[in-house]
């Protein structure tokens, strides 16, 4: 096997549980750039929830941010960005204060994270992504034209799966999914991490069978379909082993690098 380019989510794939990268995923990583094989990470979280998982590693990384709705190369040039329609995200965002008031609501507009407040789920993201939140009020947002490239709801599992289920048929014109199962991502309905490759491999000019993809779960079912060669961790559900073509390690056993080494890639 010989790819061209490596694509990799981070939450449960790249990062371990506890959201360390594993001496042996740095190394790897640091194998695929000396051999000139770009590493991408696409993800469904902010580029500020990215860029210390780089610099800890010391060193600067294309990324898929907003799982594709806003794509950079490794200096921040922005390659392509796709925000929220303005109807369907005011009226999602009542239905969901209306409807499910004790969810706890995110909304991601470029590089700025806006909340209604700090409450325990905000502040856990913010230790886990490094990155800070502001309070700020929605509407007044879009009153502004800041309309966001994501809306994420933290809510408990049952809640997440209703509101996946219930908004996903409500809202067509929105991609609406579970990236966790306390996480749901909303975005606007072109958006997916398969749309954000597309985006990188015109950028590097390359073809989809030339890329690996590594990916763990729901929101990365588009991606793993999308490359030459996808490849489920062994935490990830079955149902996304059995649409992966190959299957690795567990991201608590170094599932990345076991697999690069094993096809002697690294």
């Amino acid at each position: 096997m010989n790819p061209q380019i490596i694509f990799s989510d981070i939450d449960g794939t790249f990062l371990t549980n506890d959201h360390r990268v594993t001496k042996h995923t740095a190394e790897a990583v640091q194998k695929l750039l000396a051999r000139d094989i770009p590493f991408v990470l696409v993800s469904a979280r902010m580029p500020e929830a990215i860029y210390p998982i780089t610099a800890g590693m010391g060193i600067t990384l294309p990324i898929i941010s907003y799982s594709g709705g806003l794509v950079l190369t490794e200096t921040g040039e922005e390659l392509y960005e796709k925000r929220l329609p303005p109807v369907p995200c005011r009226q999602v965002l009542a239905d969901i204060e209306n409807r499910w008031p004790e969810v706890t609501v995110n909304y991601y507009a470029g590089h700025r994270w806006y909340v209604q407040e700090i409450d325990a789920a905000v502040q856990r993201e913010m230790d886990i992504t490094h990155a800070t939140a502001e309070v700020a009020d929605f509407h007044g947002l879009m009153e502004r034209s800041i309309l966001p490239h994501k809306i994420l709801a933290m809510a408990k599992p049952t809640h997440c799966e209703e509101m996946e289920r219930t908004l996903s048929a409500e809202y067509p014109e929105l991609n609406v999914v579970r990236s966790s199962s306390i996480l749901l991502e909303i975005m606007d309905k072109t958006v997916s991490k398969a749309t954000g490759i597309e985006v990188m491999l015109k950028h590097f000019g390359l073809a989809p069978t030339s890329a690996v993809a590594f990916g763990d779960n729901y929101n990365d079912v588009a991606m793993l379909k999308y490359v030459g060669c996808s490849v489920a961790m062994g935490n990830a559900p079955d149902e996304i082993k059995k649409l992966a073509k190959e299957v690795t390690a567990g991201n608590e056993e170094d599932g990345i690098y076991r697999w690069l080494r094993d096809k002697k890639i690294i």
